[in-house]
């Protein structure tokens, strides 16, 4: 008799079934996680988790509940959803990424400061870096424009110890803010002065496009004005100011953390954290 079987093991021993079949993950349901319910295709942030439901909110606020059972995607692609498991004793983490520091107060202010270009602006740097922001003691200021840049780093006339990071909008070769920077760069206080910026035209479009439904930020015509461009693609009112500024609001409102940014923000902000932050050198 020959040793080697021409047929095989015995098929029924194994798994025939679901020989073929894409395992489908399992995730856990936590708050905040963007997720698409595959029947109606509605598709928004985790708010509420009970024992046999989630609710779901989208971009423009609307909320649904769900059987946690049902069927959903993650970038297209099916999950199994499952209520989180109990989180192991350990470190946090805030919205940077950066471990949290669970009940530490907020440290005294340190001479340094941040100044950030652009009321947007700000509120981006204080929703995601804050926590971290407050626990280093660095203020962030909010500069109305860098026109005068100049003047008030001469004002400040940091030093080693007492340094000023600057974060400028659309800060590109050739242009006006670039300018400036180099300008400051060259004063009596340059080596004291870290001035950074982000390629985006404006702030918004450093929060990832998935996050407000969209595949990428359009490309709005120069004789448009850019935000009201924006709010028309997302059919957001913005004939005033104040459509612009509630637009604003719920684009905010869908950045939950680092995640929901473009390297090119994180990277200039936690270099001028770094900055401000570095130790001086022993004598």
């Amino acid at each position: 008799m020959m040793d080697d079987d021409r047929y095989g093991s015995d098929v029924l021993a194994t798994d025939w079934k679901n020989a073929g079949r894409k395992t489908v993950p399992t995730v856990e349901a936590v708050r905040d996680l963007v997720i698409e319910e595959a029947a109606t295709g509605f598709c928004g942030a985790i708010v509420r988790l009970e024992a046999q439901t989630v609710e779901l909110e989208d971009y423009f606020g609307a909320k649904r509940v769900f059987p946690l059972g049902a069927s959903f995607l993650i970038d297209g692609e099916p999950v199994k959803l499952v209520v989180p498991s109990r989180a192991p004793a350990g470190r946090g983490r805030t919205a940077s990424g950066s471990f949290a520091v669970g009940e530490q107060k907020a440290r005294v202010a340190r001479a340094s400061r941040i100044f950030v270009e652009g009321r947007h602006d700000a509120e981006l740097v204080e929703r995601v870096w804050g926590d971290d922001l407050r626990v280093e003691g660095v203020v962030v200021e909010y500069l109305e424009g860098v026109d005068d840049l100049d003047a008030i780093v001469r004002e400040f006339a940091p030093d080693r110890g007492r340094r000023i990071g600057v974060l400028v909008d659309h800060l590109v070769p050739g242009s006006k803010e670039s300018r400036i920077a180099e300008q400051v760069a060259r004063g009596p206080f340059g080596a004291h002065v870290l001035v950074v910026g982000h390629p985006y035209i404006d702030i918004w479009q450093a929060v990832k496009p998935a996050r407000v439904g969209l595949e990428a930020w359009p490309s709005i015509p120069r004789s448009v004005s850019w935000k009201h461009g924006i709010c028309a693609a997302l059919g957001l009112p913005h004939e005033t100011q104040a459509d612009i500024a509630r637009a604003w609001k719920r684009i905010l409102g869908q950045v939950r953390s680092y995640a929901d940014l473009e390297p090119a923000l994180l990277g200039r902000v936690e270099q001028l954290i770094d900055f401000v932050t570095e130790p001086l050198p022993r004598a």
